[in-house]
């Protein structure tokens, strides 16, 4: 009996203990209870936002010059005078179009490149439309912009930029012209930069 005693005494703490280990073990930490309660935040899906447009009142980035021409002449927003209001920019096949506007629209200028219209650009009178309302408006239809600062706010995806500038102007512009022409301005600066060092060191 003293021997069953002592060996009682000599297991029971260690069988007590490895108990006591084995429930902790199953038992969660506070931080670990904490975490899994958390729910992962989700991410904005980019692709959920809505097209920037390309087009306004009927007149859309890539129309043929002489569609823009008509367009213009049908539309009694615009005072488009005809071949007056048209003339060539630097560069080759560069065209412009500026023609005034009715109420809510002070001027307008239209550019082409390669006889395709690529930048629509509108100053708005800001006496009867403000910019807060305009950027409440395009917020609304297109989500928040890509780029916010004090002079002007940007929607932008992979065809179309449009942009809101203070005081107030919108301007549509088509991205992959404007970028390729940014591309070929550059290779010629370049180009002009490696002349005048060559014309520089003849001396």
């Amino acid at each position: 009996m003293k021997l069953y005693l002592t060996a009682l005494a000599v297991f029971l703490p260690c069988f007590l203990f490895a108990q006591v280990r084995q429930i902790s073990a199953e038992v969660p930490s506070a931080s670990e209870v904490s975490s899994a309660s958390e729910v992962p935040s989700a991410s904005p899906d980019v692709s959920d936002r809505p097209a920037v447009p390309v087009s306004y009142r009927g007149i859309t980035l890539g129309m043929e010059l002489d569609a823009v021409k008509e367009a213009l002449l049908a539309d009694s927003v615009f005072g488009y005078r005809g071949e007056r209001d048209v003339s060539l920019l630097p560069g080759e096949t560069r065209t412009l179009i500026e023609t005034s506007g009715s109420l809510f629209i002070r001027r307008a200028w239209f550019q082409f490149f390669g006889g395709k219209l690529y930048i629509m650009t509108f100053q708005l009178d800001t006496e009867h439309v403000d910019y807060y309302s305009l950027y409440t408006s395009l917020t609304v239809k297109y989500g928040e912009p890509s780029i916010l600062d004090p002079s002007k706010s940007l929607w932008t995806d992979d065809i179309c930029t449009l942009t809101l500038e203070r005081p107030l102007t919108v301007k549509y512009v088509d991205k992959a012209v404007f970028e390729s022409l940014l591309s070929a301005s550059g290779t010629k600066k370049a180009e002009y930069d490696v002349s005048r060092e060559n014309f520089i060191n003849d001396f």
